[in-house]
């Protein structure tokens, strides 16, 4: 979990340079976490969502104006359902309870609490000095440390328990007796409320007694909170939260471990750490088979096609994670369910642990989105057994696009992902686009599942129609810029017109990153129409993957070194978020999974051909020596790609421990073949 020696010297750096000037909250410790040294920039309060597999939680956290530490958490179990048993309907309490206040420390309680900083690494530490305070009639009240508390807050991996572990040092001269009560609060909810009945809420202290720390000696705790259902058949468990958050950091060293991004910019590299913890812990175990689900205290034990498919699944195969994987192919098995004779769309989103669907106002291109997620996953992922359990669907959602096609060859759709809350027309280019995408993998997925010849030239003849489709219909000139409508008539800029430069069609390339970087681009990404205020990360994320992948390496680097500073060391860290005004900067877990590929489809330029094939177009900005990606786990292996520069051209090696893959010196902007045995 350390980083690089060439990291560490680029923090400061980077940190300065971020903006121009240094504008950061937070900075890069050694050790990967980000670091707030709390002074004078308070008050301050954000949120920050963690999960596990049985509960997820948002943390309000903060420092007020008087240096004390402000928490409350709300803590949700997905699958303890309340009713109505929709897509929100999962057990959700907010707790602001003060451990610390519960403590007697030499026959007084703690007071006078000066946060001295915060630590996240995948969960958050609190280090705060508490002391006695005396009033003086002269010289008023007088302040003297007593202890240092060290608070780590996180989710159980896996149990239903939210976790947090205290550390309390005697900072004095002198012994100090602490005084710890039993502390134990028990409720039930009410029974009318819940699918399976009332549910039972425990909030508990795990250690009590009195204790004299000597100097510099310190006494540890924990609390937790955990909820189960006696009419499931579950019961309180006993909790260590040692063990807990013994199994919470194995979870972020195997997240930091694998798919590693070295480059000359550490908080690019740091970005990407925290989005691949993001992406892959908010995954539910529940009655429906592990479901990941986007979060934000709404969204949970339910799956979309955006979220799901067209997000996350082209990610995971590349980090490895079994339990990702596993998710993403149960996706893909719940939405099968919906395929049927008369191509009747399929629903907005499966919910309730698989129970039911939510339809939302229209078709938002569902389908296109389950074939373009779903044959880059089949791909990527590079197992046959996989590809051939999938394939139904991806053939089924291919078919329905086609049979939506309009007189002028686009997909015809009446909403989008944004669900009405900005106008789609009849036929959008994020649709339309996601299935050319779509297409093209089906080729080569179609050819490595040895099906017949002419569906394969079918799937190809049909990309080159609809590449032609959406030059004709799209193309235009809007606001000035020879780019696309977002749909036909639309005539000001939209985010989302990115869709086809990450997609490979390319005509309009240039012009379409000026417009998208020129008029749309704000400190917090893209605005999502000209002449709003709202943003929505996905498809700012979507579009500097869009630009990469365009060739637009510079541009590219250049927003997306200040989106990252922005999400990493800003005012609301460490994750790429949902949007704003609207949910109030989620950490929305799919996000994150569209951060790590800008790098892995974008940067790097991976574009799966095969079940164990890859082209690799590198985007090595100019001022940078190299850049590296190691342990990748697609198309069935586990290898590094290395990019430096020589000799004014690209030097790509690729390689699986000692054995040299492919090593070969091509072009700016030139693609390789890379075949896996």
């Amino acid at each position: 979990m350390k980083i690089s020696l060439l990291g560490t010297l680029m923090i400061l750096l980077n940190v300065v340079t971020a903006f121009g000037q240094n504008t950061n909250r937070w900075r890069i410790d050694t050790d990967g976490s980000i670091v707030w040294n709390v002074g004078e920039d308070i008050p301050h309060y954000d949120h920050v969502e963690m999960s596990g597999e049985f509960l997820s939680s948002v943390m309000r956290y903060g420092v007020n104006d008087d240096g004390s530490f402000s928490l409350e958490r709300t803590v949700i179990w997905p699958m303890l359902r309340t009713i109505p048993n929709d897509t929100h309907g999962s057990l959700t309490k907010r707790f602001s309870v003060d451990f610390m206040r519960l403590l007697v420390a030499n026959n007084s309680s703690l007071k006078s609490e000066k946060v001295k900083s915060m630590r996240f690494n995948g969960y958050l530490t609190v280090v705060s000095e508490y002391a006695f305070t005396y009033r003086d009639l002269i010289k008023g009240e007088k302040r003297y440390p007593a202890v240092e508390v060290t608070r780590k807050i996180f989710p159980s991996p896996d149990k239903p328990v939210f976790c947090e572990q205290y550390s309390v040092k005697n900072i004095t001269d002198s012994p100090m007796e602490i005084m710890i009560p039993e502390y134990k609060n028990v409720y039930h909810t009410d029974a009318g409320n819940g699918v399976d009945g009332s549910y039972t809420i425990v909030v508990e202290l795990d250690a009590l007694g009195t204790e004299t720390l000597q100097p510099g000696e310190k006494i540890e705790f924990g609390t937790s909170f955990q909820a189960f259902s006696t009419g499931k058949g579950e019961h309180e468990l006993a909790v260590s939260v040692e063990t807990e958050l013994t199994l919470r950091e194995q979870f972020i060293s195997k997240m930091w471990d694998n798919l590693v991004l070295e480059t000359p910019d550490e908080v690019i590299n740091r970005e990407f750490a925290f989005s691949k913890i993001r992406a892959s812990e908010s995954i539910y175990r529940t009655a429906g088979g592990l479901m990941h689900g986007p979060g934000g205290e709404r969204y949970y034990a339910a799956i979309w096609a955006n979220d799901e498919s067209e997000y996350v699944a082209p990610f995971f195969p590349f980090l490895g994670y079994k339990t990702a994987n596993d998710a993403t192919l149960n996706a893909f098995r719940l939405y099968m369910k919906y395929m049927n004779p008369d191509y009747v769309r399929v629903p907005s989103s499966i919910i309730a642990e698989g129970t039911d669907v939510w339809q939302a106002a229209g078709d938002c291109g569902d389908a296109a989105m389950l074939a373009y997620g779903g044959t880059r996953y089949a791909l990527t992922r590079g197992d046959m057994e996989e590809a051939q359990y999938i394939w139904p669907l991806m053939e089924w959602s291919l078919e329905y696009c086609n049979r939506n096609l309009n007189e002028f060859g686009v997909v015809k759709s009446d909403a989008d992902e944004l669900e009405g809350r900005f106008p789609s027309g009849e036929a959008n280019i994020l649709v339309s686009s996601l299935y050319y995408d779509a297409l093209v993998s089906a080729t080569y997925l179609a050819r490595d599942l040895k099906l017949p010849a002419s569906q394969v030239a079918k799937y190809r003849k049909q990309a080159q129609a609809l590449n032609k489709a959406i030059e004709s219909y799209f193309g235009a000139n809007v606001e000035g810029f020879e780019t696309y409508s977002y749909y036909k008539g639309n005539t000001v800029l939209r985010s989302w017109i990115c869709a086809p430069l990450f997609a490979g069609i390319q005509e309009r390339a240039k012009a379409t990153a000026d417009a998208l970087f020129s008029r749309l681009w704000t400190r917090n990404g893209l605005l999502s129409q000209s002449g709003s205020d709202i943003f929505w990360d996905r498809s700012t994320l979507s579009a500097l993957r869009a630009v990469y992948v365009a060739g637009e390496t510079e541009k590219a680097t250049r927003y997306l070194k200040e989106y990252s500073h922005q999400r990493l060391l800003g005012d609301h860290v460490p994750y790429p978020i949902e949007a704003w005004p609207e949910g109030n900067q989620r950490h929305l877990s799919g996000e994150s999974a569209l951060y790590c590929r800008i790098i892995t489809e974008g940067m790097f330029g991976v574009r799966p051909t095969g079940l164990r094939s890859f082209s690799l177009t590198p985007r090595l900005p100019l001022n940078w020596g190299k850049m590296e990606l190691r342990h990748v786990k697609g198309f069935g292996g586990d290898f590094d790609i290395l990019v430096s520069r020589e000799n004014g051209n690209l030097h790509v090696v690729v390689k699986s421990e000692a054995k040299i893959i492919t090593q070969k010196n091509i072009k700016e902007g030139a693609a390789l073949s890379v075949k896996l045995d």
